[in-house]
């Protein structure tokens, strides 16, 4: 038996105990195989590490098989995702020297500057379901925490147009998601990029970030809901969040945003054992799971908005047959109405089947 980092996990691997949530509430039994959709259930609860038995169970074949390969492989070879993911890697550099810089000089951070890196990187026509998908195929760049915040700090700029706020809010939101996890900055390298177990004293410095990243931009030049996002993004409306397990009033509207941001990069990224996750499975672990955990307003608009940028477009279904979106169910958005051929499944019709890839 061994504690596995959250990011180690692969079907396959068999929970050694009961993982409870921070209410202590079980979320998976003892001796459960786990499959993607448990381990992306493990995301959607911020649980960082589980104890895993030492004999992995078989899995079947095709659990095995990279998900949206053939659309993934087509994407890369266009020319406007090797525009974007040149724009992509040079902002993500300079993200990354301007916040080294602020590890040694806090009181010198040119929130000005991330701005318009964002800005330049977003200079683009669509903002939305290319630049996800284009998000989701850049898994190979190092520094995984400053790639993870420029992807939430991206996330967070075209969520907040979504939400129509104010130029100013909009600006608020992306520096949130662009700092959000500052603090895992201050956690030593050894713990962040650790792919085996971690010890108990390891989990319990990998939870101190959200304090840590809180006082490094107490001492910098930011507002205050950019501190309260650092702080508080792990924290869910139903109290199951931490560290302090605050509920939804007591939670900043900008940590809110980022948290939906940050759990849905999370989810939507490339494991060893597949390439990045059906957006659709995503929308339906979220759809399962998120009014209690997420600010309602918040959640309904950015699943409905994901959901809506993929109409039109060609999906396999679990049965291998292979369609158009033609309409989203307002009512279920993972399960839209999906034209094969001359026939229409209308998936919230059909709980067997499922949008299992985009092609």
């Amino acid at each position: 038996m061994k504690k596995v980092n959250i990011s180690a996990l692969a079907p396959g691997m068999v929970t050694a105990e009961d993982v409870y949530d921070f209410n202590h509430r079980l979320i998976l039994p003892k001796g459960l195989v786990l499959t993607d959709h448990t381990i992306t259930k493990l995301e959607l609860y911020s649980i960082i590490s589980v104890k895993i038995e030492d004999q992995r169970a078989e899995m079947p074949k095709e659990d095995a098989i990279p998900a949206d390969t053939s659309y993934s492989q087509r994407l890369k070879l266009t020319s406007e995702f090797q525009n974007f993911e040149v724009k992509y890697t040079t902002a993500t550099s300079i993200f990354k020297a301007i916040v080294d810089d602020s590890l040694r000089h806090p009181d010198k951070l040119d929130t000005r500057q991330l701005i318009q890196n964002i800005e330049t990187l977003l200079s683009t026509k669509d903002k939305h379901v290319n630049v996800f998908d284009m998000l989701h195929n850049m898994r190979q760049l190092a520094d995984a925490t400053y790639v993870h915040c420029m992807n939430v700090g991206i996330i967070c700029n075209i969520f907040a147009h979504w939400l129509h706020m104010s130029p100013e809010d909009i600006e608020t939101a992306t520096l949130c998601g662009l700092l959000h996890d500052i603090g895992k900055l201050m956690i030593p390298n050894n713990i962040i990029s650790k792919t085996g177990k971690l010890t108990d004293l390891e989990y319990r410095i990998m939870q101190t970030h959200p304090r840590e990243g809180y006082e490094m931009l107490l001492t910098a030049n930011v507002d205050e809901p950019i501190r309260n996002a650092a702080y508080m993004h792990h924290e869910r409306c139903d109290g199951t969040g931490y560290p302090q397990h605050l509920t939804s009033d007591q939670i900043d509207p900008f940590a809110k945003l980022v948290a939906i941001a940050d759990v849905y990069d999370a989810m939507t990224c490339a494991r060893l054992y597949r390439g990045p996750m059906c957006p659709f499975k995503v929308i339906a672990a979220l759809d399962d799971e998120s009014l209690q955990k997420y600010d309602p307003h918040y959640i309904l608009t950015f699943l409905k908005q994901i959901a809506d940028t993929y109409l039109l477009q060609s999906v396999r279904l679990s049965n291998g047959e292979v369609g158009q979106i033609v309409f989203i169910n307002p009512n279920k958005l993972s399960r839209p109405t999906i034209r094969v051929g001359d026939k229409y499944v209308d998936l919230s019709a059909q709980s067997d089947l499922y949008i299992d890839s985009v092609v």
